[in-house]
């Protein structure tokens, strides 16, 4: 029995009464790395001799002054910055790149008496849904080795899934935190926009992305939210909100929730059998006490085009830092910095980045503004009002969070459009601006299944409750994947 498989109140428990120490817990971590690792392919770097001094280090804080997340370790997307430890984005043109300073959530995990043990996996620059995307390896789904962990926090979902981790952060800008967290049952958070502060997150589109927690229960996902979220004087985006207690309202009662199910979610392209799970979740959900009701969310259609317009324009603008001459890789043997330019870009970035960086620059060419990207900022206005029209009258928005389980590696990755709609119940959260959760809720042939419940604006804390009520009620989320057991 792994260290990881008790909740974070369950490990802090052990820790006061002495029955585990800190270094324990982070050379579990690693342990299990070693072990599991050449299978799942989770890690780009590790940090194994300063995690373990800094677990030293913790031994020495007094027992009064410690919070419900000390001690425990955690694993970071390589697309938020950590002082001293390489940071890739998964990409070519990022390699050896070693940041000077910490992200804002890093350091709020450091505060917290957090320990990271390394860098997580991902589709370079947060570009994908499979993880199939990165410059160095292809991260595997722990309950599949053949299928993909979804992305582009892929690797994030499966390390936790795999127990090598308890806790990950991932980054969350068209559904990926909560695909991959479908894909891996384990637990997904995409916070309101604004509500983490983007501070030492390399920047993929700017009006989109968020970071957030993957954990493998809803309790510690909370504790998780609280502890990385607030304002922040260095992300001018970063929202001055009072951060609520989330875990204090996790009581199981749901009576009188009123929960709105859009028939776009439940339509074509969703398979029956994520349908069916669903439908199961909403009568529990309404045993529970909560009423439910149909919607609709009639723009919802036209998220999907209106998302990749919007987000390869402003990673057109974001990746165009990457020259060649600041920092990362640099072409050799070229004759003028015209030429650095261009090859730097060409051998640094991969396939999919060079789609959407043209993707994006044409649509903000002179003559195709108006077009393409004035009119997808329109239809995002739209989504967003029909969001706040639902709201009006329900407390959630409930539907599957991925339209089918995990695919297998190779299946779609010379489809793009098949690919892109992997994020089609994702994509309009992201444009909405709103938060939202992915949750275990079913299985198909051995595979998870996701349920997605969507919130108000910085109203995360109706999402855990009701996501919370929902795990207290079904044993999904007691599950591990058969790579769990080190052989």
């Amino acid at each position: 029995m792994t260290l990881f498989e008790r909740s974070a109140r369950e490990l802090q428990e052990g820790l006061h009464n002495g029955e585990i120490t800190i270094a324990d817990l982070t050379n579990e971590a690693f342990s299990r790395i070693e072990k599991l690792d050449g299978d799942v392919q989770a890690f780009l770097a590790l940090d194994k001799d300063n995690a373990l001094k800094r677990a030293e280090e913790l031994e020495t804080i007094p027992a009064e002054e410690r919070g419900p997340l000390f001690g425990l370790p955690i694993g970071v997307k390589d697309n938020i910055v950590t002082e001293g430890i390489e940071t890739t984005c998964a990409s070519k043109i990022l390699k050896g790149f070693i940041p000077i300073y910490d992200a804002t959530v890093v350091k709020k995990l450091r505060d917290a008496g957090m320990i990271t043990v390394g860098k997580l996996n991902m589709d370079e620059f947060a570009m994908g849904s499979s993880n199939e995307n990165s410059a160095f390896k292809t991260t595997k789904n722990p309950w599949n080795l053949n299928h993909v962990p979804g992305g582009s926090s892929g690797a994030s979902a499966a390390s936790v899934a795999a127990g090598e981790v308890p806790f990950s952060l991932g980054s969350d800008t068209g559904g990926s935190i909560r695909q991959p967290a479908a894909y891996c049952g384990v637990v997904g958070m995409k916070p309101t926009y604004g509500r983490v502060s983007r501070y030492g997150l390399v920047a993929y589109a700017s009006s989109l992305d968020q970071i957030g927690p993957i954990t493998r229960n809803v309790y510690d996902n909370a504790l998780l939210l609280e502890a990385i979220a607030g304002v922040d004087p260095n992300d001018s985006t970063s929202a001055d909100v009072p951060v609520p207690n989330y875990a204090s309202s996790l009581n199981g009662d749901i009576k009188g929730l009123r929960v709105a199910v859009p028939k776009e979610f439940l339509g074509e392209g969703v398979s029956e059998e994520v349908r069916q799970s669903i439908y199961s979740a909403l009568e529990v959900l309404k045993g529970l006490g909560a009423t439910v009701e149909e919607v609709s969310l009639p723009h919802s259609k036209y998220a999907l085009a209106a998302y990749y317009i919007l987000a390869s324009s402003e990673a057109s603008s974001n990746l165009s830092r990457f020259d060649g001459i600041r920092y990362g890789f640099r072409a050799e043997g070229v004759k003028n910095l015209m030429e650095l330019y261009k090859e730097t870009r060409a051998q640094g970035f991969g396939e999919e980045v060079k789609l959407r960086i043209m993707l994006g620059t044409y649509s903000l060419s002179a003559g195709t503004y108006d077009a393409y990207y004035k009119k997808a900022q329109q239809v995002r206005t739209l989504i967003k009002e029909d969001y706040d029209k639902v709201f009006e009258n329900y407390d959630v928005i409930v539907g599957p969070t991925a339209p089918t389980a995990a695919f297998k590696i190779g299946d779609n990755i010379d489809d793009p459009m098949t690919m892109y709609a992997n994020d089609i119940l994702t994509i309009p959260i992201n444009l909405a601006g709103v938060p939202a959760i992915s949750i275990p809720c079913g299985f198909h042939e051995g595979l998870p299944l996701g349920l997605q419940i969507i919130g108000k604006h910085f109203d995360e804390e109706t999402i855990y409750r009701a996501a919370y009520a929902y795990e207290q009620a079904t044993d999904f989320h007691k599950q591990t994947p058969s790579t769990w057991e080190v052989k």
